[in-house]
């Protein structure tokens, strides 16, 4: 694999200006394609497609989990900070570390974060996972909620200021439309087109307000991990993604409610009543303001017909999408425009990304020199800086 100089450049003035202690990174998670493109009315995504790209690459079962909306964390825990040290070679008396897709800390409160990293050091004991796999220390791939505690100023300056700009506009337009129809004007048409835009505005509103809380306790947060990738002396890859939710669904006990455990379906692909079962799922939680599923072959590394399969495919219900796309993405000809998007370069994007992060975790079990465990997740980094569309 071969990382070009502009693109390791701005990866390396990330990590050295922005990461946390690099001894704590040893992994940097992949970016992750949506399915095909449906044909379906007034739909971008759908699990069909998902499921007929893995049923041609002859996949046999693949996993459905549910996508919460929050944000992607990487999680260093050890079972004390002698643990840390050995390990990591960390000598600042720590746990662990929470750190984002970009090696980032997640959190700017440390206090908040040592509670988190506190609690989940005592639900590992609980569950029994540092004697079960024999060790000190755990790489955990998760998804920390609410979204909003790692985007709010993207909430605000984004996202909110467009609904309360085109809310405030169109409130005033179907208001002076209204008058002017009492009066016997010829409107109509014009009056029932902003309704029709207002309408889709409220909705947008009430899609990114569904994943935002107020944090101001520990109890508040929300962690879902659904990746156990490594422990002392074993990546954990070679395990089918079933014993990945299993395992760290023993997280999530009544004693602690942060922790919680991923919903998931396994399909076969070849039993059409489980695949119309994962539809209707999907259809039930994107209808309840669920942002969609994640498809996964039942093997954490799968190969297909003609290489390795897609590790994930996300399919995103069309009220999220309503977020990303904007309030008017559902109008008709928006949607046909939509369909249009290119899918080759995200996949691709995806795929080496997802092999880096893999050796990158083998190397650190293996021991290796830290700078060879940096090579894979600076190219990582270097790879997200590539020309994608984001909103893929």
């Amino acid at each position: 694999m071969t990382l070009t100089e502009d693109r390791t450049l701005a990866a390396l003035e990330v990590m050295s200006r922005f990461a946390v202690h690099p001894k704590w990174i040893n992994y940097l998670p992949p970016t992750m394609s949506p399915c095909e493109t449906t044909r379906k009315a007034n739909l971008l995504e759908h699990p069909e497609e998902a499921l007929d790209y893995y049923r041609r690459q002859g996949t046999d079962t693949v996993v459905c989990e549910e996508k919460h909306m929050g944000s992607r964390a990487v999680i260093q825990i050890c079972r004390d900070a002698a643990a840390a040290r050995e390990r990591f070679g960390v000598e600042t008396g720590e746990i662990g570390v929470c750190y984002t897709r970009t090696g980032r800390r997640f959190f700017n409160d440390t206090t908040l974060e040592g509670e988190l990293l506190d609690r989940l050091a005592a639900a590992v004991s609980r569950a029994g996972l540092w004697d079960e796999l024999r060790t000190t220390w755990l790489t955990l791939d998760c998804e920390l909620m609410p979204w909003s505690m790692k985007a709010m100023d993207l909430v605000r300056t984004q996202y909110a200021a467009v609904g309360a700009a085109a809310n405030a506009s169109l409130s005033a337009s179907v208001d002076v439309l209204a008058g002017a129809q009492a009066r016997g004007l010829p409107v109509d048409a014009m009056l029932e087109e902003q309704k029709r835009r207002l309408a889709m505005v409220s909705r947008y509103v009430a899609a990114y307000r569904g994943y935002c809380w107020d944090v101001e306790s520990m109890d508040q947060l929300r962690l879902a991990p659904f990746h156990l990738l490594a422990s002392e002396g074993e990546t954990h890859f070679g395990k089918h993604h079933r014993w990945h939710m299993d395992t760290l669904a023993g997280l999530a006990m009544p004693a602690d409610e942060v922790f919680v455990a991923t919903p998931y379906k396994t399909a076969n692909l070849c039993d059409r009543s489980e695949c119309d079962d994962v539809v209707a799922w999907w259809e039930e939680l994107t209808g309840r303001g669920g942002e969609g599923i994640v498809i996964k072959p039942l093997e954490f590394v799968s190969r297909g017909r003609r290489g390795y399969v897609q590790p994930a495919l996300k399919c995103r219900g069309p009220e999220y999408l309503r977020i990303i796309y904007g309030p008017e993405y559902s109008r008709q000809e928006n949607v046909e425009r939509l369909r249009s998007r290119g899918l080759s370069a995200k996949r691709q994007m995806a795929l080496r990304e997802f092999f880096l992060g893999l050796e990158g975790l083998r190397r650190f079990v293996d021991k290796q020199p830290v700078r060879r465990v940096h090579e894979c997740a600076l190219g990582v980094l270097a790879l997200e800086s590539e020309l994608v569309d984001p909103r893929l």
